[in-house]
């Protein structure tokens, strides 16, 4: 068989065991996973799933969304079935299982050609979606996952060292004035003309709000991965990413982060707004 057929074949071996649920996401399950890549013993795979779990968590990943807890029945003999514990898993936690497998096993390294492309498939999906978004549906995608990826930079900070309120306060300032040319955040705010309760991030359009989430992502990336430590390192490690980011910016030919326009409506009108419609519809 050739190696263009053995691919073929555990292409659809893969998309054979995949599954949809009534929400149309589709999953994997483990123990159907374990027995497509040759493990004679489903207690030999659980040590490649927990180092899934570990790299998951290490991209800044809730484990839960990609690798879940289920009961599933299993076949004992003469008709009869029994509950066994397993995993439900993403396509992306597919990818991990099938990255820290041995690539000298054909299915494995098949496994990884095929999760891999799946994935990045998926994620051009995705950006054409993003892309048929209105400016103030993307403008309220970004904010959201900022929010929510903003937690990790403030963990790997804290690891370096960053422990009080005022410590961080400094660091997300070295941040800014990495990507707006020497603005820090007050500087910022007064620039956007904004009154004191009001944050920067919720003034920002989506070009704006995209840029300072790649510094947030990369920042958390390079304080783990360089193993920063002490306030003053996690300080030029900010900055750094911070005028990075904006040399990329500049080399694009985009526009200045402090020359983008403020919009209109911050984001809590947009939210505001979005829930009220979202109340309306459900009355109907």
């Amino acid at each position: 068989m050739t190696d263009h057929s053995i691919a073929a074949q555990h292409h659809a071996t893969f998309e054979s065991i995949r599954h949809v649920d009534a929400q149309g996401n589709e999953f994997w399950l483990a123990r159907q996973l374990a027995s497509v890549l040759d493990y004679s013993q489903y207690r030999h795979f659980q040590p490649v799933i927990e180092r899934a779990k570990e790299a998951c968590r290490n991209s800044a990943q809730p484990v839960g969304d990609h690798i879940e807890d289920v009961l599933t029945m299993v076949d004992i003999g003469s008709g009869a079935k029994r509950q066994v514990e397993d995993f439900r898993l993403s396509r992306y936690a597919c990818y991990l299982i099938v990255q820290n497998g041995d690539p000298s096993k054909a299915v494995i390294a098949n496994g990884q050609t095929y999760f891999a492309l799946q994935t990045r498939r998926q994620e051009l999906a995705d950006t054409a979606k993003f892309a048929q978004l209105s400016e103030d549906d993307k403008r309220l995608a970004i904010r959201n996952e900022l929010a929510a990826h903003n937690k990790y930079p403030a963990a790997a900070a804290k690891d370096a060292g960053v422990a009080t309120p005022l410590d961080y306060a400094i660091f997300q300032d070295h941040g800014y004035k990495g990507l707006y040319g020497g603005l820090g955040h007050r500087a910022i705010h007064a620039r956007k003309d904004l009154k004191d309760n009001q944050k920067i991030l919720d003034h920002m359009g989506s070009t704006e709000l995209a840029a300072n989430l790649f510094r947030a992502t990369q920042t958390e990336e390079k304080l783990r991965r360089d193993q920063v430590q002490g306030k003053g390192q996690a300080n030029a490690t900010h900055y750094s990413v911070g005028r990075k980011v904006r040399q990329t910016i500049a080399e694009l030919g985009g526009t200045m982060p402090e020359d983008l326009p403020k919009p209109d409506t911050s984001i809590a009108q947009l939210t505001a707004a979005q829930k009220k419609l979202e109340k309306a519809k459900s009355k109907k």
